[in-house]
């Protein structure tokens, strides 16, 4: 071995014990993953506009229903037969009720997500993960959605809804359990 090959041995070994930089997960690829799910449930942490933050459990059945459960608050959020219901555990009034179609979390939740047939607005790689921020093409009022993924194998880790009002929620998803069976019942609105 040459005087030169043992001078560069150092830097080579620093680059390739390196972790490789993640490449953008194509939006292909993150749709057809998000086709795969048609059910799971997972822990969560909510941080909500205000600071305050919740944790709980989600359940996601699609097409088209969700349920979020707050721990110690009797919170409960439930989308089913095309309406989103919040019921306030908190409050001493009744439930709210909006069109799921009206909320940016309707793009993962389609039959057939489509992340090239929603108006993606942004796709890129930040610190590992891949970051698509898409929303209803005909409605882009109706705010918009920040999907975090992982690669290797594809992952969703997190999503940001950005309402109409600008307003941001946060939900961070601990290990996802896919292809479980969820009663129907769990959907029922309050």
């Amino acid at each position: 071995m040459n005087l030169r090959s043992l001078a560069l041995a150092p830097a080579f070994a620093l680059v390739f014990a390196m972790p490789a930089m993640a490449e953008k997960i194509p939006l292909n690829e993150l749709s057809r993953y998000l086709n795969t799910i048609r059910s799971a449930v997972a822990d969560f942490t909510q941080v909500n506009p205000d600071g305050t933050v919740g944790t709980g459990k989600v359940y996601i059945q699609r097409p088209n229903r969700v349920r979020f459960e707050y721990k110690g608050d009797n919170t409960l959020v439930v989308a089913s037969a095309g309406q989103v219901t919040v019921k306030d555990g908190k409050s001493n009034t009744g439930p709210q009720v909006y069109p799921l179609s009206r909320t940016p979390l309707s793009i993962i939740l389609a039959d057939n997500v489509n992340l090239s047939r929603a108006n993606v607005i942004g796709h890129s790689e930040a610190k590992n993960s891949t970051v698509v921020t898409a929303q209803d093409p005909a409605h882009p009022e109706y705010g918009n959605i920040q999907m975090v993924f992982t690669g290797n194998p594809t992952q969703l880790r997190q999503w940001v809804v950005t309402d109409d009002a600008g307003k941001k929620t946060t939900v961070i998803l601990g290990e996802m359990q896919t292809g479980v069976r969820i009663p129907s019942s769990t959907f029922t609105t309050p």
